[in-house]
């Protein structure tokens, strides 16, 4: 099935962006995150085995996001995507509790940038869970808002109703939900993750990616049953104009290959009209971040 897939979207012509990537040069200093667990992200991850990875699936190109909060991996993320044409956009990182002339100063050192589409703060390592409601974030997102960039929301399940809430405060605001706020798939915890990620999408400058959710499974016995409820939520929810593909590499190789990761979302779209799979695939991701 998965040669089918990419053979249907190779025949159409078919583009799609992975609207999730991560590049680092690897220091266990900057990274110490990457548990024992996770070993195999010990190491670098750069273009052009990115391209590689995304050539397998028949993919255009993808969207560089932040994995460390500060301001010289953006540099350096804005530098990469000048040398590899394949990276359409960076989401890059500005400290959101600055002065409100720094959170400025710093979004207009970077904001001349065409490939500069966004700003992402990991909120969900963040003690405070109701830090998207401090008032001097709300401050640093309102000139965020100024700038005309999207804000990704890495958080948990649990952080969904104060997500709904700060959103709520910036109506024009493009926000876009990482990894479908982390879901329990392990576990096949439902309930209130839905209820809560249907009350974000009620927002309608919500948009969500269909990332991550390989390593909220079971490493090494996921099958793509245990994700598909939580894609029928997703699409029930935002709707194929609010969604976008999306891998999470290299994060996602401690539970699947590019491709399988991929795949997850390809083979739940070979099913549904193909304007939603462009949309999905493509569109969604251009209209978002106003790519070229």
């Amino acid at each position: 099935m998965l040669c089918i897939e990419r053979e249907r979207i190779d025949a159409d012509s078919r583009a799609v962006i992975d609207a999730h990537q991560h590049f680092w040069t690897y220091r266990a200093d900057e990274y110490g995150w990457i548990e024992d667990a996770m070993a195999l992200l010990r190491r670098d991850y750069l273009p052009p085995e990115s391209a590689r990875e995304m050539a397998s699936v028949g993919c255009d190109a993808c969207i560089a996001v932040q994995a460390r909060q500060t301001l010289d991996e953006t540099r350096w993320l804005l530098a990469l995507a000048d040398a590899h044409p394949r990276i359409a956009g960076v989401v890059g990182w500005v400290d959101l509790q600055a002065r409100t002339s720094d959170v400025r100063r710093q979004l207009a050192s970077f904001g001349a940038h065409p490939k500069f589409v966004g700003i992402r703060h990991i909120v969900q390592a963040e003690p405070d869970d109701r830090f998207l409601l401090r008032p001097q974030v709300l401050e640093g997102l309102a000139v965020v808002a100024e700038f005309g960039l999207a804000f990704d929301l890495l958080i948990y399940a649990r952080h969904l109703p104060v997500a709904a809430e700060c959103v709520a405060r910036f109506p024009d605001q493009r926000f876009v939900l990482d990894h479908m706020a982390k879901p329990n798939v392990r576990d096949r915890e439902m309930d209130a993750w839905e209820r809560d990620v249907r009350l974000l999408a009620t927002l309608p400058n919500v948009t969500a990616k269909l990332s991550g959710l390989v390593t909220e499974a079971d490493w090494r016995g996921w099958t793509a049953d245990d994700i598909k409820p939580y894609l029928d939520v997703a699409f029930d929810a935002f709707g194929w104009q609010r969604l976008l593909i999306g891998s999470d590499w290299p994060v996602c190789l401690v539970a699947a290959t590019y491709s399988q990761t991929m795949h997850v979302v390809l083979d739940y779209l070979a099913s549904r009209p193909v304007h939603e799979r462009d949309a999905v695939l493509d569109r969604n991701a251009r209209r978002l971040w106003r790519l070229h």
